[in-house]
């Protein structure tokens, strides 16, 4: 399945999308798409629905985040070995991880927000685990059981208040609008085998990322395990899972957005995003 959230900022109702690409309504049939619509059960629920019977909403209407009510928001870093290379840094030995505030989350297709006095807003496609049972010490080979699906987030990162402002990559990842989300959480029975999957990102037409992520340092079994060794994983939680080569750090001179700028990004079977980047204002 291919769940969505639309509707205005704060105001998202919940449906997805059926195999013609329609959008149908599930108000009528849970409250929202949160941790708790994300059990095996409930899921399995909504997917012995026939969507045709669901009501088809007209328009274009806004998607929002796909999911609410997120936890936490653990992400991996340089978990591309392509990308560590880029970056002129050693492989890591195991998963480098830091949190993301969840203030950063925003729609697939709404502004990117350049933060007051940014000079290095960058970029980062990466796929995103979504938990759907609570996981504690989980095995690698039993992880996958824990993940309820999928979905793209633009991992959008201010480097020098990432790299420059002593220390903790949380600052320069927790910026407002720094975490777009979707368009769909698309269901893990869809993405049967998620370390094959082709990913890109262009800025104004131009193509940044190309990549796959059979690059992982780290595949997605191994990182929800060894997260689980350290925290506890809730339904609800997510997992962005490192970017491939091509961000603006990387470049020689680095190239970062700047107002006006227009990324658009997806991810095999995870559909697109679309961000104009906008300069941050004090009445925003």
């Amino acid at each position: 399945m291919k769940l969505v959230r639309y509707g205005s900022v704060g105001q998202e109702k919940p449906g997805l999308i059926d195999s013609a690409g329609t959008l149908r309504d599930l108000s009528g049939t849970l409250p929202d798409i949160d941790g708790a619509a994300l059990a095996p059960e409930r899921l399995a629920a909504l997917k012995a629905i026939d969507p045709a019977t669901l009501p088809a909403v007209s328009g274009s209407p806004r998607l929002g985040p796909p999911l609410t009510g997120i936890g936490k928001i653990v992400a991996v870093g340089l978990n591309y070995s392509d990308h560590a290379a880029e970056a002129g840094l050693p492989v890591p030995s195991e998963p480098i991880l830091f949190m993301k505030a969840t203030t950063a989350i925003s729609g697939p297709h709404d502004p990117v927000i350049i933060p007051k006095d940014s000079v290095k807003t960058d970029w980062e496609v990466e796929l995103a685990i979504v938990i759907g049972s609570v996981a504690r010490h989980v095995e690698e080979r039993d992880a996958l059981r824990y993940v309820a699906g999928y979905m793209i987030c633009n991992d959008v990162s201010e480097r020098a208040y990432q790299i420059e402002r002593q220390g903790q990559w949380v600052k320069g990842k927790s910026c407002d609008s720094f975490a777009p989300l979707g368009p769909w959480l698309v269901t893990a029975d869809e993405v049967p085998y998620p370390q094959s999957l082709s990913m890109w990102l262009d800025v104004n037409g131009e193509r940044m990322q190309t990549g796959s992520t059979a690059t992982m340092i780290f595949g997605v079994a191994h990182l929800v395990s060894y997260i689980s060794r350290f925290m506890t994983l809730m339904p609800g939680d997510i997992i962005p899972t490192g970017t491939p080569p091509g961000v603006g750090l990387g470049f020689k001179p680095p190239r970062f957005l700047k107002p006006g700028d227009v990324m658009r990004l997806g991810i095999e079977g995870l559909g697109e995003q679309r961000q104009e980047c906008v300069a941050w204002s004090e009445t925003a």
